[in-house]
């Protein structure tokens, strides 16, 4: 059972059926909102979606194609990757609507169950499963599922009623955020920069006064990013923000007028850096912004959709029966590192934002002359996409590929050329064979009924073979030339920790 069908829960209702169980999808909005809560997706999750097959119809449905992001707003300091030929930040322009009816749309061809109008007003688990009550279109009702996992977002329920505690720090200042129509005179030009009446030439960028911040960027020709931040100057809380709100935020910070078009979406916020003390208890798993929240945009569905795909193939394994008794925890251990590093830059923009003394000055300004530095730029580039992970295990230090997404090989095999790409597609875990090791493959063919075993040949190959998880993380790799005895073992270790005991082993433990 998934409750959340947002970005998150609808991906891990996409990735269980492709793993071959049903999910029943619960959401207590009846139908998706048209507010686009985020306008794209960047990072890591684009080659996942490109592994899954995916990314093609995605990009047929945005308004481009997957691009470098030339610039990226870090705290109050711009990254500017223009000048790199192949910047480490893409991304997807992307609608949050117009990417959750992608997702529902594939997640209903692959036979997922969605209801919307149910809320989940109560959970209760035991050793054996977890009972959701539900109210809906017929009244209040109970669901039974061997395992919940809550999508719900930042003010999850399932996060309370599991009593999972999410600790962390709300930020006193008020950020409010419009997206609006490129008002009439203003011209959005080629590089990025505004050409506003009376205003100029004006670059994407933030300016601090004495009275707060204020930000402004071009989505696209016809439509601006514009913000402001602000100490805690809010007079009611409750009521919505409107655009005169926004307009009035803007003359306090600048002490002047900007123009604004008409509103797409307008948010008020604080910023909050909270995360779950664990994204599991028992038979309730916790995913998305329920499971983090993260004091700085850009990174949450990105985060957020690979919590979804690293689940998913460990839970199927629950669910059938096929994996090590402790597989369930390693999604806890794993996503919850993911959290603390995409944490870690998220709150480091906060340092870099809300200083306003000398040293705060002094601070941006190293920043921004480290930045001018190729090395430094593509280090915090990485970090933001998350194409830096490497989660830790007990042999990382085998070779540098464990623990990390699998590079997109070009392969060639005996049916032509491929990629670890298309490999992928299944959603199942590969034994990839780079140097006819026979002897490697026989160790597999006892988990041939989970893994996939391919041979192929590409240049400058990176390990002799690699065995890749469903998720497109590297479980275990064979340094080039390594001796038959070592490697043999190391896999054999690695397939049972990972996919559980080999098809002989199952068979004589089924035996009466």
């Amino acid at each position: 059972m998934i409750v959340g069908a947002g970005p998150v829960g609808l991906m891990l209702a996409c990735e269980l059926r492709s793993a071959g169980v049903h999910p029943l999808v619960l959401e207590r909005q009846p139908r998706i909102r048209d507010v686009p809560r985020a306008n794209g997706l960047s990072g890591q999750i684009l080659e996942l979606l490109r592994c899954r097959g995916l990314l093609d119809r995605f990009e047929a449905a945005s308004a481009g194609p997957v691009h470098p992001a030339p610039r990226f707003p870090f705290g109050e300091v711009h990254l500017d990757f223009s000048g790199l030929d192949d910047p480490p930040l893409r991304g997807l322009s992307l609608p949050q609507p117009r990417l959750e009816r992608l997702l529902e749309e594939r997640a209903l061809e692959l036979g997922a169950d969605i209801r919307r109008g149910r809320e989940v007003v109560g959970i209760d688990q035991d050793t054996d499963g977890v009972i959701a009550r539900v109210h809906g279109p017929g009244g209040e009702h109970l669901v039974g599922a061997r395992y919940l996992v809550g999508c719900d977002g930042a003010r999850s329920g399932v996060r309370d009623r599991a009593g999972i505690p999410f600790p962390g720090t709300t930020y006193p200042e008020v950020n409010r955020l419009g997206q609006v129509a490129t008002p009439d005179g203003v011209t959005v030009l080629e590089d990025g920069f505004l050409d506003v009446p009376g205003l100029g030439r004006i670059r994407p960028s933030f300016v601090r006064t004495d009275r707060g911040v204020f930000g402004i960027g071009a989505i696209s020709a016809e439509m601006l990013l514009v913000s402001t931040t602000e100490p805690e100057y809010l007079e009611d809380e409750d009521t919505p923000m409107s655009l005169a709100e926004l307009g009035d935020s803007i003359r306090r910070v600048l002490g002047f007028d900007v123009p604004l078009g008409a509103p797409i979406r307008l948010s008020r916020y604080r910023s909050e850096a909270r995360q779950a003390e664990r994204y599991r208890d028992g038979r309730i798993m916790l995913a998305g912004d329920a499971a983090h929240l993260f004091p700085a945009t850009g990174v949450g569905l990105n985060a957020g959709m690979l919590d979804a795909v690293n689940l998913a193939w460990k839970l199927s394994a629950a669910v059938r029966g096929r994996g090590p008794a402790d597989l369930l925890d390693t999604y806890h251990d794993e996503r919850h590192f993911a959290g603390a590093r995409t944490m870690l830059h998220t709150q480091a923009q906060v340092a870099l934002r809300r200083g306003q003394d000398s040293a705060a000055r002094a601070l941006r300004t190293v920043f921004l002359e480290l930045f001018t530095d190729e090395q430094p730029l593509r280090r915090v580039g990485a970090l933001i996409s998350g194409t830096d992970l490497r989660y830790p295990t007990a042999c990382s230090d085998r070779h540098p590929l464990i623990g990390a997404f699998a590079p997109n090989l070009v392969l060639r095999t005996g049916q032509g050329a491929t990629s670890v790409a298309d490999l992928m597609r299944p959603a199942r875990p590969v034994l990839l064979d780079l140097a006819d090791r026979q002897d490697l493959r026989d160790v597999a063919a006892a988990w041939a009924d989970r893994v996939d075993i391919r041979i192929a040949t590409t240049e400058r190959r990176p390990a002799d073979a690699l065995l890749i998880r469903p998720d497109v993380h590297i479980a275990w790799a064979a340094p080039v030339d390594e001796p038959g005895d070592v490697a043999v073992d190391t896999l054999r270790e690695a397939l049972g920790r990972w996919f559980g005991a080999p098809r002989t082993a199952v068979a004589e433990f089924a035996t009466p």
